[in-house]
């Protein structure tokens, strides 16, 4: 049911809610535990922003993005990252066609979900190509604009360990970014379970649960559920208190933080607790909403200082002294 099928707002973020624990059940069949990121992914994309997940390999993170595309009926493609890639490779070039004219032929950046697959290995350049991509939702080429598919996702994914040969994202390229999502080893009983289930000749049958007019539809909500002001307040001092150097820096913050996040974080905290609340029942966020996606949207938009990494102070550990 697309959501204009909806009577109410309320009725629509009921179907919203139903519609996220079907999915759940759905990549459940194929995916193994990490409830939190399929969960921090699935708000991501209901609240139209793109996802980091940062894992070691071999944690599933390009079956976890299929499967998602798959169970939500969106085209879906996969970029491999290389030192060699050119910004034409992902966006598409003009070719000379038969016909003696130039004609735009796509790059694998017009689909729905892209896997941006070890985004830190390309140059600045290939980043570039796809920063414009993820911020203006279109590609330029030979000065044309060619406008991207709607809905139109980036999930990329960064190795946090091995580090040579890699272009460290710049903090603009980070900033796009609505989530960044650390994925850790599955636990001795979940890591059974995947053993079991891809060693075997079964294979699972996925339903698709949601289509792009849906997800769209959900998009629009998500921007009408109302949110009170001290739940709003409260986003925007999170992301404040984070500034190093400014009235409402706390002491942790000026000891620890060379550069804090921007206005950005503190739109997606109130976007993401808007959709943590729909999906888990509410028609409004409160502040535990904010708190339950503050890591995913501060983590990668605070930088820390020599001294916090000598101390060994994490981000997290700074963002939870803020609450």
């Amino acid at each position: 049911m697309s959501q204009t099928a909806y009577k109410s707002d309320v009725e629509a973020v009921d179907g919203m809610a139903q519609s996220y624990k079907d999915l759940k059940k759905e990549i459940a069949k194929i995916i193994v535990g990490q409830d939190e990121v399929v969960k921090t992914v699935i708000i991501s994309l209901f609240s139209n922003g793109h996802s980091l997940l940062v894992g070691v390999p071999g944690l599933a993170k390009t079956l976890l993005v299929s499967t998602i595309a798959e169970v939500l009926d969106l085209g879906f493609k996969r970029i491999q990252f290389t030192p060699d890639l050119m910004p034409s490779d992902i966006t598409g070039s003009e070719i000379l066609g038969e016909d003696r004219h130039f004609k735009f032929n796509k790059g694998p950046l017009f689909s729905n979900i892209v896997l941006a697959d070890e985004i830190n290995r390309t140059p600045p350049k290939t980043q570039a190509a796809l920063l414009e991509a993820m911020q203006e939702r279109s590609v330029t080429v030979a000065g044309d604009r060619h406008a991207l598919p709607t809905p139109f996702f980036v999930l990329a994914t960064q190795n946090p360990i091995e580090q040579e040969g890699t272009y460290p994202l710049p903090e603009a390229q980070l900033d796009r970014f609505m989530f960044n999502i650390p994925l850790d080893y599955p636990s001795y009983q979940e890591e059974i379970n995947v053993v079991k289930s891809t060693t075997g000749v079964q294979k699972a049958d996925l339903k698709h649960i949601l289509n792009d007019t849906q997800i769209l539809g959900f998009q629009q909500l998500v921007r009408k559920i109302p949110i009170a002001d001290n739940v709003l307040e409260y986003a925007v001092s999170l992301a404040t208190k984070t500034r190093p150097g400014t009235d409402r820096a706390t002491e942790m913050v000026n000891s620890y933080i060379s550069w804090g996040a921007g206005p950005r974080a503190s739109q997606y905290l109130v976007f993401g607790a808007k959709c943590h609340a729909a999906i888990s029942g509410k028609y409004s966020p409160d502040i535990e909403d904010v708190r339950a996606i503050a890591k995913y949207v501060l983590r990668h938009r605070i930088v820390r200082n020599y001294k916090a990494e000598a101390e060994g102070i994490t981000e997290e550990r700074i963002i939870e002294s803020l609450y």
